[in-house]
């Protein structure tokens, strides 16, 4: 919904240059996501420990690539290959002259993915530890929202946001944020149960154990079925948003966003339908958490475009706005 007044030609029309650091960021936010996919390709396939040294493999830093060596050491090429991705991005917005918030977001990134990398490898010298692996994923994840919101911050749209009716703005951000951190749970108990082998401790569905409330006969079945039943609440968070969102008046742009948020999670739960029932084939479980992290990165964009950086008045102009007020005050 946009304020009365407001023009089209200026909300859909000519906007200014593309910076490049908000070109680097969508790409960050791209390879992160093939990096949270490629993660999930070298578990599914029994590849996580195809490297049992860390950083090189087997010694080496080009070993054979063949086998599980193959998936591991690609995943950890392309996770080096966004370290230096992210550092051209921070190059790029300090050259071009970003905003303090983009450029203390760019430090932070760059020391999150710092802080993954070791993670990464205190996983493989632990032998796969399930909080450590779980960690892992959750640090991609904080990463990933991260650059979403940087490439938000610096898009040549961002003005537009300013023309959003308040009660727009106010749904995005309450509903964009509610999704988000439903889905951040949802994937942290996805991550413990992929991490501690709980796939299939519900090996039917859509019962668990051939019950809608299973016995809770092992701690992996718990695991299983509160996973499940987190997603029923995700599912339900995420729909509330995209209809509260869309309630309040969006178009455009923001409203396929709002209405892409709403099919992934659809998405989400077939796939996770068809990971137990293909009893966690590479595919499916593969794609269960790209779509995750799709949804995750899709509602973190909707808070971001609900939020409006404040532009500082000229001096004049805060001289010329006392001294009206000033005038104001002095006639009452």
């Amino acid at each position: 919904m946009i304020c009365p007044g407001a023009r089209a030609d200026y909300l859909w029309g000519a906007m200014s240059p593309t910076p490049q650091h908000h070109r680097a960021f969508q790409v960050s936010a791209v390879w992160t996501l093939g990096l949270l996919f490629l993660g999930s390709v070298v578990h599914a396939t029994g590849s996580s420990l195809a490297c049992p040294d860390w950083p090189t493999c087997y010694g080496s830093m080009l070993p054979a690539m063949e086998g599980g060596v193959f998936w591991e050491h690609l995943h950890r090429l392309v996770a080096g290959g966004l370290i230096l991705m992210w550092g051209l991005a921070w190059w790029l917005a300090r050259r071009e002259g970003a905003s303090w918030r983009v450029q203390v977001g760019c430090a932070l990134g760059f020391a999150l993915l710092v802080v993954q990398a070791v993670v990464g490898g205190v996983t493989v010298l632990l032998r796969l530890s399930a909080a450590v692996s779980t960690t892992h994923l959750v640090l991609a994840l904080l990463f990933l929202a991260l650059v979403v919101t940087l490439a938000v911050e610096s898009s040549p749209r961002r003005g537009e946001a300013e023309a959003f009716a308040p009660g727009l703005r106010r749904a995005l951000r309450r509903w964009g944020h509610a999704a988000a951190a439903t889905v951040l749970v949802q994937s942290v108990a996805g991550g413990l149960v992929r991490h501690m082998e709980g796939g299939l401790a519900c090996p039917d569905v859509p019962l668990c154990l051939g019950e809608v409330v299973p016995p809770f006969v092992h701690p992996l079945v718990a695991l299983h079925f509160a996973h499940r039943v987190l997603g029923v609440i995700t599912a339900v968070v995420v729909l509330a948003a995209t209809g509260a969102i869309l309630r309040a008046g969006a178009r455009g742009a923001v409203a396929r966003l709002a209405a892409v948020v709403s099919a992934l999670v659809v998405a989400q739960i077939g796939l996770g339908i068809w990971s137990v029932a293909g009893r966690l084939a590479v595919a499916p479980v593969s794609l269960h958490t790209l779509v995750a992290a799709l949804l995750f990165a899709a509602a973190i964009a909707l808070a971001g475009w609900g939020r409006v950086t404040p532009t500082p008045q000229p001096p004049e102009t805060a001289a010329s706005a006392a001294a009206v007020g000033a005038l104001h005050r002095s006639t009452w």
